[in-house]
């Protein structure tokens, strides 16, 4: 997808450019600084050696040396000082100038921290919500795979309120609705969702839908026996484009608000029986902001239903009950609590 949340060392990320949260001197330091210095060998300070410097909320790049990535693009993130002395625009800068400099350099894929929210002490909750709105700005309109990288869970953290508020939520709405004999069953579905995962051969699509343990998918309304028909027999792929021209939008603007690559809607579009994943469905009903009873239907399509015993889904209920369709904070809800996120 577009844009993910991963929890990995950045040092180890195989992609085209790793950003690395520097210091003025881009001469090495704590943290992240330290460990991509240390990562990377002698030669990234001899090249740092040369660039004089870097101001706060610009970007340099160089090479990677002993990395796995072709670049490292280094940027220098504010202190925080209370906010009100311009951290956030720096902040914004930082990411914008990296990505600036990604995209200059053919980058493909892109690995970030989470810049100024170490021994900066920028919060953590604001650091996140400024990496997340400025790299999804970005990827409106330009085709790039980036990826936000938390190095553990002290690390990542969204808003207290949010936070409470979901799980005040999950506590409301999670059922125990099946013995340990069922729960079983559950996760073997679940396997198997993850093996037809997108773009699986067509010796592996199913002709019949598989719905969740215990939840059977409400059959859509329709005014009249042809319609009923028409539903009936429409496949996930053809509901999709028809919602997207009912919408007035574009295909690109849907895959983007989706945070699906192109690639993967091309495939989609192309084949009328593709089956996608379960998660890649409802990041395209929220794309769509779809309603509850809408999302329902679009699942059933693909095989799958909403769930009261399934927390990933108590969540994304949880966003479209309120309105909410970004994708991009219902990802970083779903990450904070340890479920699979929206997308290809």
């Amino acid at each position: 997808m577009p844009l993910e949340i991963v929890r990995n060392d950045i040092t180890k990320m195989k992609v085209d450019a790793i950003v690395n949260a520097a210091n003025q001197t881009l001469l090495g330091g704590g943290g992240v600084d330290g460990a991509i210095h240390h990562a990377a060998g002698p030669g990234l300070l001899e090249e740092c050696r040369t660039l004089g410097g870097c101001e706060t909320g610009s970007a340099k790049i160089t090479g990677a040396y002993r990395l796995p990535c072709k670049y490292v693009i280094h940027t220098v993130g504010p202190r925080w000082r209370g906010g009100w002395h311009g951290e956030r625009g720096k902040l914004i800068s930082c990411y914008r100038t990296s990505l600036a400099l990604a995209k200059e350099n053919q980058c493909e894929t892109v690995a970030f921290p989470l810049i100024s929210s170490g021994i900066y002490g920028y919060p953590k909750d604001k650091a996140l919500k400024v990496a997340i709105d400025t790299i999804s700005d970005f990827l409106f309109d330009n085709e790039m795979t980036v990826y936000l990288v938390i190095f553990d869970k002290t690390a990542y953290q969204i808003s207290g309120k949010l936070f409470k508020d979901i799980a005040a939520y999950i506590d409301d709405n999670y059922v125990q609705e099946h013995t340990d004999s069922s729960e079983r069953q559950t996760r073997s579905i679940f396997l198997e969702e993850e093996r037809l995962a997108d773009g699986a051969s067509e010796n592996m699509k199913m002709s019949m839908p598989v719905m969740n343990v215990g939840m059977a998918a409400p059959a859509p309304a329709a005014s009249s026996l042809d319609e009923a028909l028409r539903m009936l027999d429409e496949s996930f792929s053809e509901m999709l484009l028809r919602k997207i021209d009912e919408r007035g939008i574009t295909d690109a603007q849907c895959y983007k608000k989706a945070n699906i690559d192109r690639k993967l809607f091309s495939k989609i579009r192309s084949d009328k029986l593709y089956r996608p994943s379960k998660p890649t469905v409802l990041a395209f009903a929220i794309a769509l902001e779809l309603p509850l009873d809408e999302t329902r239907e679009m699942l059933m399509k693909a095989g799958f239903a909403l769930s009261h015993s399934n927390k990933f889904d108590i969540i994304v209920e949880y966003f479209i009950s309120r309105g909410n369709y970004n994708i991009f904070e219902i990802n970083e809800a779903l990450f904070a609590f340890d479920q699979s996120l929206l997308g290809a």
